[in-house]
């Protein structure tokens, strides 16, 4: 079974409307420019109980997860909290997450003329941003140093856990991937073709959809009806992927199915990666 990637992204203020999400739409691309593709993905509010069992799904998969957002150190955030409960292991400070928060702040004093001061309460407090799930290793963040973490699973997949700010969050993702995935980068060539069928539902359609995933394995076949297409009016997309030779394979059995049933179609489309 391919190596599956998925996502969680955390937040409130997502789920009221206060902030769009802008994630999911830039992993599936930074996925893409790498020959991967995303799998499922996962909307969740800041409660404890539902972000550590989702969590608790995520270890116990072989899937790669990023999580996004929730590993600051407000009272809102978290998932710090949540991922060492979903793991059964405690929080503890990260020696190197602690240097590079220090730094951080090292640098935001100097650039305010102010000498650091180490044992202020809030810079005190600041550390906690360093405290992470026991034995979890740092995500470097190249934009201001505070760093995000991953966690091992139990079932040999990961989860990546990143700030919720894109100028944070986008390029640490890139470098978990490029890091820890890139013998998984353009793998087996892949491909989606489909055509645009008139005139025919989605219940005329389903035995022959049916018939072709059982007669041809490794492929999906999928179909997305329309009802009120600016250009094509009602029509059902029909179309087939999974590995190239897998659809070479199956393509002319689903167009000789659709000539026995009588149907109208477009020209076929031909999606490559």
């Amino acid at each position: 079974m391919d190596l599956q990637f998925g996502a969680i992204i955390i937040g409130d203020e997502i789920l009221s409307g206060k902030r769009a999400d802008k994630h999911l739409s830039k992993l599936i691309e930074l996925l893409a420019a790498r020959g991967l593709a995303l799998s499922h993905a996962e909307y969740l509010g800041d409660d404890r109980p539902r972000l550590t069992a989702a969590l608790a799904r995520a270890f116990d998969s072989a899937n790669v997860v990023f999580s996004f957002g929730g590993i600051g150190a407000t009272p809102d955030d978290h998932t710090r909290q949540c991922a060492a409960q979903a793991l059964g292991v405690p929080l503890a400070l990260h020696p190197e997450a602690v240097a590079l928060i220090e730094e951080r702040m090292r640098d935001v004093a100097a650039e305010k003329g102010e000498v650091f001061e180490p044992g202020r309460p809030d810079n005190v407090h600041r550390l906690q941003m360093g405290n992470f799930p026991q034995g979890a290793t740092i995500i470097a963040n190249p934009y201001n140093k505070i760093p995000g973490f991953s966690c091992a699973g139990r079932a040999g997949g990961a989860v990546h856990f990143v700030p919720g700010f894109p100028v944070m969050a986008w390029p640490m993702i890139e470098s978990v991937l490029d890091q820890h995935y890139a013998p998984l980068f353009h793998g087996p060539a892949r491909q989606e073709r489909s055509v645009l069928v008139f005139g025919v539902g989605e219940a005329t359609l389903t035995p022959l959809m049916q018939q072709l995933e059982a007669a041809h394995g490794g492929i999906r076949v999928f179909s997305l009806p329309s009802v009120d297409h600016a250009v094509h009016g009602a029509h059902v997309e029909l179309g087939i992927k999974g590995l190239t030779t897998a659809v070479d394979a199956a393509w002319s059995a689903l167009i000789k199915g659709l000539h026995c049933i009588g149907a109208n179609y477009s020209t076929e489309v031909v999606r490559n990666g």
